[in-house]
């Protein structure tokens, strides 16, 4: 593979508007090096404090805001967790640029404000026996979550304050759908650029924690279009941690990304990017041992905690627009057909009425909620001098609840799902994509298994074609997205069945 020292982008670039800036190349030497960025799409402070945001105050910022109880409900989660169900035994890997200082204390606010269960690990919480633990893994080191000098005249890849928002949202995601499961934070300390430095980097860590039994399941929140690389050959070299974890027994997640099918190449320091002229999925989620998890708008009643019900009257737009559907495929969804990857054997037989899957790998295999306008909440509380790089509007951000979205919202929650199933299935179940198209594959259980998401469409770029969701697969939600009480028992049964 190709290399250089300096290769790599900003992976968090902060837009004033408090979006999601395009991230930004380091060296004229990174020419054909992906672009690599977590994937959250969007984020709004909504209120300041350590008491969450009314449901009101989330209207007024355009938005309707998820709890865990509003999340569990819409994907029946609680005849698991009835059935003593919450991923208690397994542990679930969240790899992360840097980290963040003020994890264990903005998961201690997360959890007591939503009556989640504590964890061993948490500022303040004295551990028991039994109860699920929260650590953190540098493998490379620490190198403390501060802030560039005010002299510094990089392009902001290394403002590791600007981190932490991602962590908080991949960690307490992750916990809040599998409440019982052990957290393993990994951090790298760098951002994740593809040189020595970035991507190399995260897989090494992923084999540190295969390698050593650390996790069942691996979360990533991070993608890059795959035509952003040197050539199709330069991802082989990377791909080592996800051959050691489908022979250990881990299953491997990752975002589809946050751009539909618009994929992006980016040129020198400070000479902006360029747009790939053809529909682009992203890796790793491409990756054939990877399951690649899509998002959609979840038009369900946020206050609603006994089941499912559909919410066509708020925010945002395609909710109101397409009254009486519970999901709808996002726009912004990564999805679509690997350049680079052959079509797994698993994808050769799919529901009745799925888009149709070619030669290559078809992107993603599930999807959960991602749309900003239908995100969950999340607590941070800002390092001392981290404020900058964080901007909401104009300003600094402050310490508070932020309302976030993207598939980084989707993957890591996917995640805490597995663990549940690895419970049930007392030990890790590995790769499951091949269990998860064999269900689909059968009517009756796809009905049973699945919510079919059947609208939407993931056309972000009008110069990129992006596709629509159909009946069964798509390139914009996958095989759907799950109800959980059905598919995580059926989910290990059909993988003992393989």
């Amino acid at each position: 593979m190709r290399r250089t020292l300096l290769a790599g982008v900003s992976g968090l670039a902060l837009a004033a508007s408090g979006a999601l800036a395009v991230p930004t190349v380091t060296s004229a030497a990174a020419v054909g090096y992906p672009v690599v960025h977590p994937a959250v799409a969007d984020y709004s402070q909504v209120s300041t404090g350590t008491t969450p945001p009314t449901p009101a105050q989330c209207a007024s910022a355009g938005r309707r805001c998820f709890s865990p109880q509003g999340i569990r409900a819409a994907y029946d989660l609680g005849p698991l967790y009835a059935n003593g169900f919450d991923g208690r035994g397994q542990t679930i890997a969240i790899f992360d640029s840097y980290g963040s200082d003020t994890m264990a204390h903005d998961l201690h606010v997360f959890d007591q404000a939503f009556g989640v269960n504590a964890m061993c690990g948490e500022e303040g919480v004295a551990c028991q026996p039994g109860m699920p633990t929260f650590s953190e893994l540098h493998v490379q080191g620490d190198p403390g979550t501060t802030a560039p000098p005010s002299t510094s005249q990089g392009t902001g890849q290394e403002s590791k304050a600007a981190w932490a928002l991602e962590v908080a949202l991949d960690v307490e995601t992750a916990h809040a759908m599998a409440p019982g499961a052990n957290i393993l934070l990994v951090s790298t300390p760098t951002a994740e650029t593809l040189g020595v430095q970035g991507l190399p980097a995260l897989m090494n860590a992923e084999q540190y924690v295969v390698d050593h039994h650390l996790a069942n399941v691996i979360s990533q929140s991070f993608a890059s279009a795959e035509g952003a690389f040197a050539s199709s050959q330069s991802i082989e070299p990377l791909r080592h941690a996800f051959k050691s974890a489908a022979l250990n027994g881990v299953t491997v997640l990752g975002s589809s990304g946050d751009n539909g099918t618009a994929g992006s190449v980016k040129t020198p320091v400070k000479s902006g990017g360029s747009t790939l002229p053809y529909p682009s999925v992203e890796w790793p989620a491409s990756d054939p041992l990877v399951t690649g998890v899509g998002g959609t708008f979840l038009c369900t009643d946020p206050a609603a905690t006994g089941g499912r019900t559909v919410d066509s009257t708020d925010n945002p737009a395609a909710c109101r627009t397409n009254a009486g559907a519970a999901e709808v495929g996002w726009s912004g969804s990564g999805g679509g057909f690997s350049q680079v990857f052959d079509k797994p054997g698993y994808q050769s037989a799919l529901p009745a009425g799925s888009t149709a899957i070619g030669a290559k790998r078809g992107v993603p295999d599930v999807a959960l909620q991602a749309s900003p306008g239908t995100g969950a909440l999340v607590y941070l509380s800002l390092p001392p001098d981290g404020s900058s790089g964080l901007k909401c509007g104009a300003t600094p951000c402050s310490t508070g609840w932020y309302d976030i979205g993207g598939t980084s919202l989707s993957c890591p929650q996917w995640a805490g799902l597995v663990s549940i199933a690895d419970q049930i299935n007392g030990g890790g179940l590995g790769q499951i994509n091949p269990a998860l198209y064999r269900l689909a594959a059968d009517p009756a259980t796809y009905a049973a298994d699945f919510d079919d998401v059947t609208l939407g469409n993931n056309t972000t770029d009008p110069t990129v074609p992006g596709y629509s969701a159909t009946t069964g697969w798509d390139p914009i939600t996958g095989l759907g997205t799950p109800n959980a009480a059905r598919l995580l028992p059926d989910l290990v049964s059909a993988a003992h069945a393989g």
